[in-house]
């Protein structure tokens, strides 16, 4: 009898712990999904780790030949802006407040490019995006600049 109840409590007991393991389908469904969510931000934390470090820094010799050449492009500005500011003075010619304005404006602009370029640090920023962008910068303020004195050749 004893080997009876303790048989029975035995099975009792296996199957209990049978049954509270199993899991229901919708139970395993929130699993899956839970870890299909933790696997994403895993693949974008590595993704995100993998762009940090193929980020291209500037070796120095291509950051002289760029600087170089930026500087070049920001000292042609600057004799545009100087001629800009001589004709401002010529007399007899009358410019407006607006005039010496936008030229201030486009020397700042100037200015802040040189400060920009001395401010890069070539170790700790993405070198292609910021080469990118400062060609781009300077580009468009030299083009501010023939469209400024285009439109004021023909006043």
């Amino acid at each position: 009898m004893k080997k009876t109840i303790l048989i029975s409590a035995l099975v009792v007991t296996v199957v209990g712990a049978v049954i509270t393991s199993c899991k229901s389908s919708s139970e395993k469904v929130a699993d899956a999904e839970n870890n299909v969510q933790v696997a994403k931000m895993d693949l974008r934390a590595v993704q995100r780790d993998s762009m940090i470090a193929v980020q291209k820094v500037a070796n120095v010799e291509e950051w002289k030949i760029f600087r170089n050449e930026s500087q070049v492009k920001i000292k042609n500005n600057e004799i545009r802006i100087d001629a800009l500011k001589s004709k401002m003075k010529i007399a007899g010619q009358t410019y407006n407040t607006e005039f010496k304005m936008r030229i201030d404006s486009l020397e700042m602009r100037n200015k802040e490019l040189v400060i920009r370029m001395d401010n890069y640090d070539r170790g700790k920023n993405d070198w292609e995006t910021f080469k990118l962008e400062f060609n781009r910068d300077v580009d468009r303020l030299g083009v501010s600049l023939t469209k400024f004195t285009v439109k004021n050749n023909g006043k």
